[in-house]
């Protein structure tokens, strides 16, 4: 039997090995913590409320190894890892200082002052990586402006598109998932409250105004200044929700889109690198859109939790908080893991026009059908136009020709120029100058 070991992300192909698994995990988590406790001393220190000296022996404590393992088993006595970390951090500080750890804090400061930190990390990885997406994504909308391919709605052949609208389209949702990550990300607050949101313990310490010590407790962190305390008052976490699972979705977008048009008897799309088959050596399979998409699949009902959270009770809540620390970690996890995917993704996408351009006559030129019951009508007269149309369709499926040459030989059309009419190429609308305009943003 295999000896136990720390998580190694076995089952989590999709953010393993990421930055962003890096930025959350134990390690990365415990480290956060004893920042928001080193800084939460320098506050007090630089506002008189510990002695000279105190903040650098708590700051140099909290830069030493402690042992994740044991805390995280000791953390059942108390419900969270800050009980038993606190009363290391103060042993390690030693008896001059130490008294001057986690001082007037309740548990619930320095977690969630963690969770922002460690969140802060994590976006700022994941914006990284969305700027690359969005760069490829632009790259491929300029480069394929007008390479024409068939436009699908309900499964079926629509009118024709092309594949720089849908690349733009795409780069949009990025852009979107980018700016609500960034308004997200700017604003993550730290926590300071004591035990019930009060700040009273402050006040008892000596603090004339204790808020003043929040804003030097966030300015320490790097975080921003809560108005309140919100031990039971959820916005930043049902923010983070919201923008991660929005990021989720925008590049699951992608990938479906992908997992779509790379599909054997379609080919417009391949991955630059496809994944193995254990059985069939063959195949090339879009490894990279498949788990993104799964992240994308995952994503909503973490959020869920962390929404359903919101109903927290009192001022310090039972069971609504402990909920929100797994799903949080996971979501900020799978996004991390779904951006990098997504700029490997982007970067290496294989386009074939040409394959496009085949697919557009797979219905015998019925899909530009829309373009020339509205041409034809100014010739014919609406009634005609459809009467005509509606006969034809049917004969180029049962003769195996195109609509064009049935058109052709309509003797009440011999004066007609069909041939730009019957080029699906040649309507795609204002395609190339929806995709000029998307681009421009930035």
């Amino acid at each position: 039997m295999t000896a136990a070991q720390p998580e190694s992300g076995l089952l989590s192909p999709g953010w393993t090995g990421s930055p962003a698994a890096a930025a959350t995990g134990d390690g990365a988590y415990l480290r956060a913590l004893l920042d928001a406790e080193a800084a939460l001393t320098r506050a007090q220190e630089a506002l008189g409320l510990a002695p000279e000296g105190a903040g650098a022996a708590v700051t140099a404590a909290a830069s030493a190894d402690f042992d994740a393992r044991s805390l995280a088993e000791r953390a059942r006595g108390g419900g969270n890892p800050v009980i038993p970390l606190v009363a290391d951090l103060t042993e390690a500080v030693g008896a001059a200082y130490g008294p001057y750890v986690h001082r007037g804090a309740t548990s619930q400061d320095i977690m969630d002052t963690a969770t922002m930190l460690v969140a802060a990390r994590t976006l700022d990885l994941v914006l990284a990586d969305l700027d690359r997406v969005q760069g490829a994504l632009a790259r491929l909308a300029a480069e394929h402006r007008d390479t024409a391919m068939p436009g699908r709605t309900l499964t079926q052949h629509a009118v024709p598109t092309t594949f720089g609208l849908k690349a733009a389209g795409w780069r949009a949702l990025v852009l979107d998932a980018r700016d609500r990550i960034t308004g997200v990300r700017d604003s993550l607050p730290a926590q300071l409250g004591g035990a019930a949101g009060t700040l009273a313990a402050f006040t008892a310490y000596g603090a004339t105004d204790a808020t003043a010590l929040t804003a030097a407790y966030a300015t320490e962190l790097g975080l921003v200044e809560p108005l309140l305390p919100w031990h039971t008052l959820r916005t930043p976490i049902a923010d983070l929700g919201a923008c991660l699972a929005f990021t989720a979705g925008a590049l699951g977008k992608v990938a479906t889109d992908v997992l779509t048009l790379a599909r054997t008897e379609i080919a417009e799309l391949a991955e630059g690198s496809g994944g193995g088959s254990s059985a069939m050596p063959h195949k090339a399979n879009p490894v990279r859109s498949t788990l993104i998409a799964a992240a994308a699949l995952r994503a909503p009902q973490l959020a869920a939790v962390l929404y359903g959270s919101l109903v927290a009770q009192d001022e310090r809540p039972a069971g609504a908080w402990h909920a929100e620390w797994e799903p949080l970690r996971d979501l900020l996890r799978l996004v991390g893991g779904a951006a990098r995917d997504a700029a490997e993704l982007t970067r290496g996408l294989r386009v074939r026009p040409d394959a496009m351009r085949a697919h557009l006559g797979l219905t015998h030129g019925l899909i530009v059908s829309e373009r020339l019951s509205a041409e034809l009508s100014a010739v014919l007269g609406r009634a005609r136009a459809k009467e005509l149309l509606t006969a034809l369709a049917p004969r180029t499926y049962a003769e195996g020709r195109s609509l064009a040459e049935l058109l052709a030989e309509q003797p009440e059309l011999k004066d007609v120029d069909l041939g730009d009419l019957t080029d699906p190429a040649r309507y795609t609308g204002s395609a190339g100058a929806l995709t000029d305009r998307a681009l421009e943003r930035r």
